[in-house]
């Protein structure tokens, strides 16, 4: 089994910075990709940011420039960099990871339980 865990929310002030990382942990033969989903109040979770086995990334388009997803593959960690954080930024923010147990089994999405980020006027 597969477990995807993420920390580094909070509460920050519009302009504020926050890191969140996502640790994947469990019986991991190696992890195709990595992203970022939200979900604020009352809206669709988004996609929000994703990083390949290829290291390609991709973005919301409100958050280029300000936001940056990166891989530490060692550690089987991902981490979402948030600058110029925004009130309509605020949402719980989820880790999504393709994952392969073993070298001959197609990758399976895990998910984490998510970290709220609360970005105040």
């Amino acid at each position: 089994q597969v477990q995807l865990v993420e920390s580094g929310g909070g509460l920050v002030q519009a302009g504020g910075s926050l890191r969140l990382s996502c640790v994947a942990s469990g019986s991991i033969f190696s992890v195709s990709s990595m992203a970022w989903y939200r979900q604020a109040p009352g809206k669709e979770r988004e996609l929000v940011a994703t990083t390949t086995h290829a290291y390609n990334t991709q973005y919301l388009d409100s958050v280029k420039g300000r936001f940056t997803i990166s891989r530490d593959r060692a550690k089987n960690t991902g981490y979402l960099q948030m600058n110029s954080l925004r009130p309509e930024d605020t949402a719980v923010y989820y880790c999504n990871a393709a994952v392969r147990t073993t070298a001959w089994e197609a990758a399976r999405v895990y998910w984490g339980r998510g970290t709220q980020v609360t970005v105040s006027p």
